[in-house]
C-alpha cells in the first residue's frame, strides 16, 4: 500500500486566510452587495433562525436523469458551473415563497478554496454559511444565469469572511436574521458509495442532522445525478419543497434550450392542482346571501328577533332595538314628510351619540342616501359637501347647526322634540330596493376637490352577511370611526343588524388612548377597529393591558 501523506497542520489554513482578504475587504464587499438590503428573506414566513430541530422532516428525491444530463449541457454550453443553475433556481423558489423578487439565502462554502497548498488534506473546520443576494425582477434566464454565475464566483473570493460580519454590513436591524433558508451543494463520489457499504451491517442506533435554518435544501452531485435533500418544519413540507425545486429546474432546462429570454419570475413553482387550489378553490368563498335586501329591513328583522336586547350604550343612557326602531321610525315619517325619496341625499352634521345613529336609520328609512359632515371639517369643505351633494334636507344639533348655515332646504334639528310625535312603525316607501343609493361619502380631497363615492344598499348588504359569518354572534362592539370615513360603516352597521350591543365612544374619544381602553374595560367591548397607528399607540398605552375582553381587533 502507498504510505499515506504527511497531514496539513490545520494552522496554516489559520495562517493563509489571515493573510488572504483583509477584514476591510470583505465589510465593503458585504456592504455593496446588502447594504440596501433592509428586510429579511423569509420564505413560507420561516423567521426563527433559533430553532431546536424538533418538528423538522427531511425528505429525499431523485432528479431523473432527462432533467440531470439537461442541466449539465446547458451549463456547459454557457461556460458555467451547473451549481449556478441550482442556486438560481432555489432563488426562484424563494422568491415565490416570500413575495420577493429579490432573495437573499445562505449558501455553504467548502472554505478550503482560498486556504493554501494541502488544504484539501487537512483536518478542521473550514466550511462557511455565506449570504447569496440575486436580483430577480426584469431579468430573462440568460442574463439571470449570468447575474448567479458572477455572484456566487466573487462569493467565493470571500469565503472566509464571518456571517456576522456580513449580516451587519446589511440594512437588516438585529436581531432579526437576514434570511432563514440555506443551500448545500455539495459533491458526492463513488468513494462515498464505497463508505456506505463498509457500513453495512453496521446497526445505527441515532443520527440527527440539524441546522439553525428552517428551511434548508441540500443538492447531492452525485458526478451524473442529482439528489436533493430538503429539511423543513412539518407545516411546511419536505416533499412539496423538493417537488417545487424540481419543478423549477425542469422549466428551466426547457427554457434555456427553447426560450433564455424567457422572464426569470414565469418559471412555474406550483403544480397545475397547486396552482388551481390557489386561485379557485381557496376563492370560492360565494354564499347564499339574500341581495335584494335593504340595510334598514337587515335591522328591522333584527328589532323583531331581539327587540329587548340593548342595541346602542353611551355615557348619557342607553336604547334597547325596540326603542331605536320606534325613534328612527318617527324620525323617517317626518323626512318622508318632507320630500325626501329614494336616493335623494340627506346630510347629517352631528356628534357621535345617539341622535347621530337615530339620524342614520331614519334616513334610509325614509329612503334617502346619508351624507355625514364632520363638525371639524373647515367651512369651506361642508360648503363645497352642501353645494356638491344637493340634499333634501339636513339633519343637525344645537352645537352643529351654525356650521351649515342658512341651507335652502328642510333642517331638522335632532335636539328639538317637532319630530317625536310622529308613528312609531316601519314606513314602507314604494320602489325602495337594494339598488338605490344608502350612503354618499366624500374622499379626502387630496388630490383636489372633495369627490362623493355613492354605495348602494345591496353593496353592504354583502359587507354585514360577511361579517356575520366571520365576527363573534353576540358581544360588544365599540363604534369611535368618525361617520365621514367609510370605515364607519361596518363599524354601525354589522353589530345593528346582527343583534350585538354597540358602545359610542364619546365625540371626541378616537383619539384618547387611556379614554379607550378604560371604556373597552368597563363596557367588556369583544370588536373593536383600529388604523395602525392608532392601534400602535393603544397598545404602548399601559392601559391596554387591562382590555381582556377584546376578542377582534379589525
Amino acid at each position: 500500500a502507498e504510505p499515506l501523506q504527511a497531514p496539513v497542520p490545520y494552522r496554516n489554513y489559520v495562517a493563509q486566510a489571515r493573510l488572504g482578504v483583509s477584514q476591510a475587504e470583505h465589510e465593503a464587499f458585504f456592504r455593496e452587495q446588502l447594504g440596501d438590503i433592509d428586510e429579511p428573506t423569509l420564505p413560507f414566513g420561516l423567521g426563527d433562525v433559533q430553532v431546536d430541530g424538533l418538528g423538522i422532516e427531511e425528505a429525499h428525491l431523485w432528479l431523473d436523469e432527462a432533467l440531470a444530463s439537461g442541466l449539465r449541457q446547458q451549463a456547459r454550453q454557457r461556460g458555467i458551473s451547473v451549481a449556478s443553475l441550482f442556486h438560481l433556481a432555489y432563488a426562484r423558489l424563494l422568491a415565490a415563497a416570500s413575495g420577493r423578487d429579490s432573495v437573499v439565502f445562505g449558501t455553504v462554502l467548502l472554505g478550503r478554496l482560498e486556504g493554501g497548498e494541502g488544504a484539501d488534506q487537512a483536518l478542521g473546520m473550514f466550511i462557511n454559511t455565506l449570504p447569496l443576494r440575486l436580483d430577480l425582477a426584469g431579468l430573462d434566464l440568460h442574463d439571470a444565469v449570468r447575474q448567479t454565475q458572477q455572484r456566487l464566483s466573487a462569493l467565493l473570493a470571500h469565503e472566509h469572511a464571518s456571517l456576522a460580519l456580513a449580516q451587519r454590513c446589511s440594512g437588516v436591524p438585529a436581531p432579526a436574521p437576514l434570511f432563514s433558508a440555506m443551500l448545500n451543494y455539495r459533491h458526492g463520489s463513488q468513494a462515498d458509495d464505497d463508505r456506505r457499504l463498509a457500513l453495512q451491517g453496521i446497526e445505527t442506533l441515532d443520527s440527527t442532522e440539524r441546522s439553525n435554518y428552517p428551511l434548508s435544501l441540500s443538492v447531492d452531485d452525485m458526478g451524473e445525478g442529482f439528489r436533493l435533500v430538503a429539511m423543513t418544519p412539518a407545516s411546511i413540507g419536505a416533499q412539496r419543497v423538493c417537488a417545487q425545486m424540481r419543478r423549477v429546474l425542469e422549466a428551466m432546462a426547457e427554457a434555456l434550450a427553447q426560450q433564455p429570454r424567457q422572464a426569470l419570475l414565469q418559471l412555474p413553482v406550483l403544480s397545475v392542482d397547486e396552482r388551481d387550489q390557489l386561485l379557485y378553490d381557496f376563492n370560492r368563498t360565494a354564499q347564499p346571501h339574500d341581495l335584494t335586501r335593504t340595510l334598514q329591513g337587515l335591522f328591522e328583522a333584527q328589532v323583531l328577533r331581539t327587540p329587548e336586547a340593548i342595541a346602542l350604550s353611551t355615557e348619557l343612557g342607553e336604547l334597547s332595538y325596540e326603542q331605536l326602531n320606534a325613534q328612527a321610525n318617527r324620525l323617517a315619517h317626518h323626512l318622508i314628510a318632507l320630500g325626501v325619496r329614494p336616493d335623494d341625499r340627506v346630510v347629517i352634521c352631528v356628534e357621535r351619540g345617539l341622535p347621530l345613529v337615530v339620524g342614520l336609520l331614519a334616513i334610509l328609512k325614509a329612503g334617502g342616501a346619508y351624507v355625514p359632515l364632520d363638525p371639524d371639517y373647515p367651512a369651506e369643505r361642508i360648503g363645497h359637501m352642501l353645494a356638491d351633494s344637493q340634499p333634501r334636507a339636513l339633519l343637525v344639533q344645537q352645537s352643529t347647526r351654525m356650521l351649515v348655515g342658512e341651507a335652502a332646504v328642510p333642517q331638522v334639528d335632532l335636539d328639538q322634540p317637532d319630530w317625536t310625535r310622529q308613528p312609531s312603525y316601519n314606513p314602507q316607501v314604494p320602489g325602495l330596493t337594494a339598488a338605490n343609493l344608502a350612503y354618499v361619502i366624500y374622499t379626502s380631497g387630496s388630490t383636489g376637490l372633495p369627490k362623493g363615492v355613492m354605495v348602494e344598499h345591496r353593496n353592504v348588504v354583502n359587507l354585514v352577511h360577511w361579517s356575520a359569518g366571520l365576527f363573534p354572534s353576540e358581544g360588544t362592539v365599540l363604534h369611535k370611526t368618525p361617520v365621514s370615513f367609510d370605515a364607519s360603516v361596518w363599524e354601525l352597521f354589522w353589530p345593528l343588524c346582527s343583534g350585538l350591543r354597540l358602545v359610542l365612544a364619546r365625540p371626541d374619544g378616537q383619539r384618547d388612548p387611556q379614554y379607550l381602553a378604560e371604556l373597552i374595560e368597563r363596557q367588556q367591548v369583544g370588536v373593536v377597529q383600529f388604523v395602525p397607528a392608532l392601534l400602535q399607540q393603544f397598545l404602548e398605552h399601559e392601559s391596554s393591558v387591562a382590555c381582556a375582553s377584546l376578542s377582534d381587533i379589525v
